[in-house]
């Protein structure tokens, strides 16, 4: 193996997708990454936290025969990179009774050492505590240079890279599962990461995996920090890549010499970014080739047909209107519109004559009982029933289309319109979605592989939204106007903010109350719902877990 004599270090950072629970073929792309390590005269190469097992594994590390084909694949990766540059690979690794999120370094045919993670994260999405032992810091010698490896959430305490500055290290380098959420790289990754070098004096690397995982997806955006913390590289985000650092020996020590600088998106291009990656990322993990969706010539429906065209390619998306006596001229004019210009199947099912045989067979049962929401929720369960037939006789997925402001107040009906496997747009606020859609008719990047132009009519993001399941219906007859609704949700579900502070904000007391008894009784739909990727700290899901039965009611 090359030595860092010339005073030159030359690490390759793996930003790289792996595949939960795919042993072989992430072990494939890390021996894909390591050979191009080798033929660029690179001494280290380095993939993202727990990249064999891939992130996050969840309660599958807790199978010792996951964890066993775990170590067997590692020793072969050890053999088959054994002529060239060492290569540290995440994996768990369990040892005299414990298991722990770990680093292996691979060096000469062999194990040489294993990193453990120190601190482990039990907030938001994650829940180390409960799966892992708190491994111990220390660096060691890599072609000469004395490299200190803390994990993730390692840097986020100081005193586990000052342990390792005291004990020697001369570079620090990070790799991490970090899931992206709105504005986390400035406010929260790269805060914590020139902190960290600040204090040290050393150099720091972080390397980030991207791709999808469930409802998470990862970014990227790995970089390098000189000390005092200055930019000395930046991957793109959102694509596997590899970043190449050359860290040079001066008279103060290393630096890394200053390397290519992506540009990070702005919030709502990374936003739909992330949904983009999500999607595609869920779809073909699970085997699947294809998606179709309600087209209802809304807003929603409109902008998840515009996400899946860009994850998949239009060829690969099958949108279907099925249209009730209440479904507008406009409504049918529009969902063609859409489907027309992401250049998407569209065909029509109409479903009235079924809801009439539907009523019919519940007449006798019914009788003396006025009409009510039961006769429009019959129209959406039968759109999902129809929808779920379709899936299941072409094996094309379903993506439900209901965005946050409806999921938190239950805007939804069980076993209908939330029928389907992901839900792009599901920590998307109605306010947002108007935004996005603006914004995609505006925008084309080349890693969208819908068509560029004005693909959401003006019209579908202009008109009053409507569920369209009796005459003249409009969303806002049942709740506040989108833009009151979303600040309400924000400072009540993100912000935990108290109904009494929401309300001293400028909203209507009895209307903040209305809207948390919604969110409240609503939690049994979310926990039937389809799972959605996470674009902010409070998600449905594992960023927010709250009973089902629940009396409480903020009123003081």
């Amino acid at each position: 193996m090359p030595t860092a004599a010339d005073d030159r270090f030359r690490v390759h950072l793996a930003q790289l997708d792996p595949t939960v629970g795919d042993l072989r073929g992430n072990a494939a792309k890390t021996e894909a990454a390591w050979a191009a390590a080798r033929a660029d005269g690179a001494h280290l190469v380095m993939t993202p936290e727990m990249f064999l097992i891939g992130y996050q594994p969840q309660d599958l590390v807790l199978k010792p025969a996951v964890v066993a084909a775990c170590r067997a694949e590692i020793d072969r990766l050890a053999k088959a990179c054994a002529d060239g540059p060492a290569l540290m690979v995440g994996a768990p690794e369990a040892t005299e009774g414990a298991l722990y999120n770990a680093m292996f370094l691979l060096e000469g045919g062999a194990v040489r050492t294993v990193f453990r993670k120190v601190e482990l994260p039990n907030y938001g999405v994650f829940d180390e505590k409960r799966l892992y032992a708190s491994g111990a810091a220390g660096p060691i010698s890599i072609a000469g240079v004395r490299v200190g490896v803390p994990i993730c959430e390692d840097i986020w305490a100081p005193e586990v890279c000052e342990t390792l500055a005291e004990s020697g290290a001369e570079i620090l380098l990070s790799p991490n599962g970090s899931p992206y959420a709105r504005g986390k790289f400035d406010r929260d990754r790269m805060r914590v990461a020139v902190a960290r070098v600040v204090e040290t004096g050393l150099p720091l690397a972080y390397l980030n995996m991207v791709g999808g995982q469930d409802d998470q997806a990862f970014d990227g955006g790995s970089f390098v920090l000189n000390p005092g913390g200055a930019l000395a590289a930046l991957a793109p985000f959102f694509e596997e890549t590899t970043l190449v650092v050359d860290f040079e020996r001066g008279p103060e020590g290393w630096r890394a010499l200053d390397g290519d600088k992506a540009l990070p998106p702005a919030e709502i291009e990374a936003d739909y970014h992330a949904m983009v990656a999500a999607t595609a990322a869920y779809v073909r993990k699970n085997g699947f080739k294809s998606v179709l969706l309600g087209l209802s010539g809304g807003v929603d429906s409109a902008l998840v047909a515009a996400v899946a065209a860009d994850a998949l390619g239009p060829d690969a998306v099958r949108c279907v209107m099925l249209p009730s006596r209440y479904t507008s001229p406009e409504s049918l004019e529009d969902a063609a519109a859409v489907a027309q210009r992401l250049g998407c199947r569209l065909d029509e099912i109409p479903i009235a004559q079924g809801v009439d045989a539907i009523e019919a067979t519940l007449a006798p049962l019914f009788q003396g009982m006025p009409r009510d929401l039961t006769e429009e929720n019959l129209q959406s369960r039968l759109r999902g029933l129809l929808l779920m037939a379709l899936s299941n006789k072409t094996g094309a997925l379903l993506l439900t289309t209901g965005n946050k402001s409806e999921v938190a107040v239950g805007y939804a009906t069980l076993y209908g319109d939330m029928c389907g496997a992901y839900n792009p747009l599901k920590d998307l606020y109605k306010t947002r979605v108007f935004e996005t859609c603006r914004w995609r008719s505006a925008t084309h990047r080349p890693w969208m592989q819908g068509p560029a132009g004005p693909v959401i009519p003006p019209r579908v993001i202009d008109k009053p939204p409507t569920a369209e399941l009796r005459e003249d219906q409009k969303d806002e007859d049942s709740l506040p106007p989108y833009a009151v609704l979303d600040a309400i949700l924000e400072r009540l579900i993100d912000q935990d903010l108290s109904v009494a502070e929401t309300a001293a904000a400028g909203y209507d007391r009895e209307m903040v109350e209305t809207v948390e008894r919604l969110i409240y009784i609503s939690e049994y739909k979310r926990h039937q719902a389809a799972p959605g990727v996470k674009l902010t700290e409070k998600a449905f899901w594992l960023d927010r877990r709250y009973p089902l039965t629940n009396r409480f009611r903020d009123r003081l």
